[in-house]
């Protein structure tokens, strides 16, 4: 039943507010993983990235595709909790501790061939800029060293429902998909490396959008 109910949000609410509505660019869609698992990172400036990033995926896939979403904030309240956790289909963690290991549903999900969107700024920053990246995604790589991590930059989110907006105003969202990020040991090189590939993203965007 909660997957029947998600294919019609997506059919009904997501795709017609951010196809038509809003309207979606995407660069070099062929980068975006066809399967899992794979982990899917973004900047994040604003609730409607989400809704972008999974509209990127057919509708076929939609339930193998997992944010990765701050528990104390989306499970607050049983209406919301039960919205993100069979609608949005998050993978709820801890952001203030207190398990053994605050990731494990995420590796299980990758085990399990699924594939995670995930912010790793951690909350939703300046628009337009990028915040300093958590190491989260650090460690889950450790576990899963395999596993392609692609970087997106969202662009137009910001301006259409940022922090205070209740209602999207109809502006373009661009993306910019790359090439994949593969894991390093060494946690400062890894982390180096994912925010330069995001900024190179940024950049790119703006140099599109400078031609229209």
């Amino acid at each position: 039943m909660t997957r029947i109910l998600r294919m019609l949000f997506t059919l009904c609410i997501v795709w017609p507010v951010i196809w038509i509505w809003l309207g979606l660019r995407v660069r070099h869609r062929e980068k975006l993983p066809k399967s899992g698992p794979a982990i899917v990172v973004a900047n994040h400036n604003s609730h409607m990235d989400v809704f972008a990033l999974l509209s990127l995926f057919p509708l076929r896939h939609q339930a193998n595709v997992h944010p990765v979403a701050a528990a104390d904030y989306f499970l607050r309240n049983k209406r919301m909790a039960w919205f993100a956790l069979n609608i949005l289909n998050i993978i709820p963690v801890m952001r203030k501790g207190g398990e053994s290991n605050p990731l494990a549903l995420c590796e299980q999900a990758l085990r399990d061939s699924k594939t995670l969107i995930l912010f790793p700024e951690g909350t939703r920053g300046e628009p337009g800029k990028l915040s300093p990246l958590k190491s989260g995604l650090w460690h889950l790589s450790q576990s899963m060293p395999e596993v392609p991590i692609i970087p997106i930059w969202l662009s137009g989110t910001e301006k259409i429902m940022g922090k205070g907006n209740r209602i999207p105003l109809p502006l373009f969202i661009d993306v910019s998909i790359g090439d994949a990020v593969k894991f390093n040991p060494e946690k400062k090189v890894f982390m180096d490396e994912l925010e330069q590939r995001l900024l190179m993203l940024q950049q790119q965007t703006k140099g599109i959008n400078s031609h229209e």
